[in-house]
């Protein structure tokens, strides 16, 4: 029988260094898995966290077939390269770097995932997953696009909120309970003072180059949990850097993830396999994605 679980927010700032683990996405495209981990399942509403790539379209041929989602909402974040987003409402859209897709399952939708016919170089990016509050978890599946997103100059550097509010910017995603997701690009070394909201838990990654968080190194493929209390975070880097910083109110309700599910029963997960499994009009259909769908793996 599958368990709902919850991570206790620590309350008072802290510097939990998280290692990810690999995995691998789609055909061939390895991913950095910071959440869920063993230790933090979530941080906030955020469940989970890929950092992707970057790698070589030619060489990792990145196509995720036709697969559900239900009780959470997807946020696609590309650093560099297309991916195009297609899914059981009939949405196609292709997403570059500095915008946002975001896709709120509810009870049921499907999507696929894929690199744009005729695109060429790197894939860079991170694929973020939002549990959904009990109030809204078995709504209806939409769809969102944002080609452009606030951002916020700073001395050597630039702010982007694709997330909630931070430092008096507002990202024009539907969120459904308090949170914020931002990344900050740095064109060069310097240091960058970063408002962050008391009532909030926050966790940080570096996606490209060196940076340290308040006086402490962070590589690429570690995450540092933040915990709650801080009113800002000192971000320095040794060149060319970019970090992500999500965060949130603690979502206070045991959440249980399986596979592309986010639920709070043993008893809805196994019915989301069956109807997954069955094709039930739960999930819709992607038309516009020919190349089959996936598997529910096999249930504990």
């Amino acid at each position: 029988m599958l368990t709902a679980r919850a991570t206790q927010p620590t309350t008072a700032p802290t510097f939990d260094r998280l290692a990810a683990r690999m995995g691998t996405v789609g055909t061939a495209l390895d991913v950095r898995r910071m959440l869920p981990h063993r230790t933090r399942r979530q941080i906030g509403p955020w469940t989970f966290l890929d950092h992707f790539g970057p790698a070589d379209v030619a060489a990792t041929e990145f196509d995720v077939a036709a697969h559900p989602h239900c009780g959470l909402s997807t946020v696609t974040w590309v650093v560099s390269g297309q991916i195009l987003h297609k899914d059981s409402l009939g949405s196609e859209q292709v997403i570059r770097p500095g915008q946002l897709n975001w896709m709120t399952a509810g009870h049921g939708i499907s999507h696929s995932e894929e690199v744009p016919v005729g695109a060429s170089g790197d894939i860079h990016g991170v694929q973020l997953w939002l549990a959904l509050p009990d109030a809204d978890r078995n709504g209806p599946p939409s769809f969102e696009h944002f080609a452009e997103l606030p951002k916020l100059d700073l001395s050597g550097g630039e702010m982007t909120v694709f997330a909630g509010s931070a430092m008096g910017l507002t990202s024009p995603a539907r969120v459904h309970s308090p949170l914020v997701g931002f990344e900050l690009a740095r064109g060069e070394a310097g240091r960058s003072e970063l408002g962050l909201s008391e009532g909030f838990e926050h966790g940080v990654i570096v996606i490209e180059g060196e940076a340290s968080v308040d006086g402490k190194a962070l590589s690429v493929g570690e995450l540092a949990y933040l915990g709650m209390g801080r009113s800002s975070l000192d971000v320095e880097t040794r060149g060319a850097a970019k970090i992500m910083v999500v965060g949130g109110k603690p979502l206070n309700e045991a959440i249980l993830l399986w596979w592309n599910f986010v639920a709070r029963t043993d008893a809805e997960i196994r019915q989301a396999h069956a109807d997954w499994q069955a094709g039930h009009e739960r999930f819709g259909v992607v038309d516009a994605y020919t190349r089959g769908r996936l598997d529910a793996p096999a249930l504990p």
